[in-house]
């Protein structure tokens, strides 16, 4: 949520700002419901005021042992009117927080103008795309013909958008879960979080989210009022939820790993074949929270450890500066890494590493003090993939195919792996 006296002092600056994103403010819904406060809690205000008034007066007469019976009557009708005014203020107050929920964050001045990903800026570029003597297949088709991905079985269990990875696979897809996990914690500094894959609507609010994904995101029938997390960066950022954090103990980094779920509401006839785009898929989180002077440099040192994880498996990649237009919700700046992909001829996504400046902190109520006399102040939060590991298998894939359908095993994933090479049994 951003700041709400960001709005009230420059309403219409922030409207400019927020349509560098593409989103249009509605300045004049929100005047009014602040005109509308305005007037509701100065009555409320002069009705308590009145009412403490009053009952004073009760509390003299009664000492003086005089009657009391037209001030209470008074008193009574006060409290009522009290109570109304109350009431109405309550519901306005929620009306405006709803409000203030659907506000995406202000992007960051750096962040380029555009509409599409066809705008975002190249930053950087590294590797070597491979080249083939041989017709180039995609990930479905040498994971078919090693008998190793499976969707039509897995559209058995669950529908369109699912797999079943078989053997070799599967082995290799937990090879690099280990392998990112061990890199990131022995090498980048990171603390290993194991978290829960069901999460409360609080979680879902402080990290955006809710109201924005509701219909990309999977809840729970029946008493559990629970929803699937759509990414480990829910329950990480919401470990702190409601805490004082002593900035002695700043950055906090941490990395997990789970599995994501999305219903993908939207993007149907886009990515259908394959990996790219699933229902469940597996990703290794990074994420930090530190304090706002540091949280530019920050970005910068999640996205580098991120990368490493490219530079050690030898896969070609690029940076982008992501334009206004593609930033997401909650983010103020945000580079995609995009890993080379032979059979698309093009890079595609396989993480995203943001800056959230205090805006999932002022949802989530993440705070930062040094000594118990200073105030607290809202904390930084950043995360981004180190990777998702879907789309790292595809690229490996790939990336790593030869002539007779087998697969090269990257040399760091071979002690995971235990050989270098998958061919078909």
């Amino acid at each position: 949520m951003i700041d709400p006296q960001i709005l009230k002092n420059d309403l219409h600056q922030v409207s400019v700002f927020l349509s560098k994103k593409g989103f249009t403010l509605d300045e004049e819904y929100y005047t009014n419901l602040e005109v509308k406060r305005k007037l509701l809690q100065s009555e409320t205000e002069n009705l308590q005021k009145q009412r403490n008034e009053y009952s004073k007066q009760v509390g003299i007469l009664k000492s003086q042992g005089k009657d009391t019976c037209e001030l209470l009557v008074t008193l009574n009708e006060i409290s009522n009117s009290l109570k109304e005014k109350e009431l109405d203020l309550n519901s306005l107050l929620l009306e405006l927080k709803q409000f203030l929920y659907t506000i995406p964050n202000i992007p960051e001045d750096n962040v380029p103008e555009g509409k599409t990903e066809h705008d975002n800026e190249e930053v950087a570029v590294y590797g070597t795309k491979p080249t083939f003597d041989f017709p180039v297949n995609d990930h479905t088709d040498i994971g078919e013909k090693l008998g190793l991905l499976d969707f039509q079985r897995a559209a058995k269990l669950s529908g369109s958008r699912f797999v079943i990875l078989k053997s070799e696979l599967a082995k290799l897809q937990r090879a690099l879960i280990q392998f990112m996990l061990d890199v990131h914690t022995s090498e980048h500094g990171y603390n290993e979080l194991y978290v829960p894959y069901l999460v409360n609507e609080d979680c879902l609010y402080g990290t955006g989210a809710l109201p924005k994904m509701a219909e990309d995101l999977y809840k729970i029938s029946g008493d559990h009022d629970l929803y699937l997390i759509p990414t480990a960066e829910v329950p990480v950022t919401n470990v702190h939820q409601g805490e004082i954090l002593n900035i002695a103990d700043l950055p906090l980094k941490y990395v997990s790993h789970t599995p994501c779920f999305r219903s993908e509401a939207g993007s149907y006839g886009k990515d259908t074949k394959g990996m790219i785009r699933q229902h469940q898929f597996e990703k290794v989180e990074l994420f930090q929270i530190v304090e706002p002077k540091n949280s530019n440099a920050a970005l910068e040192n999640l996205c580098d450890d991120a990368q490493a994880i490219l530079k050690k498996l030898d896969l070609p990649y690029r940076v982008v500066n992501l334009c206004g237009g593609d930033l997401s919700f909650s983010s103020a700046k945000t580079y995609d890494l995009e890993v080379w992909l032979p059979s698309q001829g093009c890079y595609r996504e396989i993480s995203s590493c943001s800056n959230f400046h205090d805006f999932q902190a002022r949802r989530a109520k993440i705070r930062i003090k040094n000594s118990t006399k200073e105030k607290p102040v809202l904390a930084h939060t950043l995360n981004g993939s180190g990777l998702a590991i879907g789309r790292t298998l595809v690229a490996i894939m790939e990336n790593y195919q030869n002539s007779d359908g087998s697969v090269t095993i990257p040399e760091v994933l071979r002690p995971y792996y235990g050989a270098d090479k998958i061919t078909k049994k």
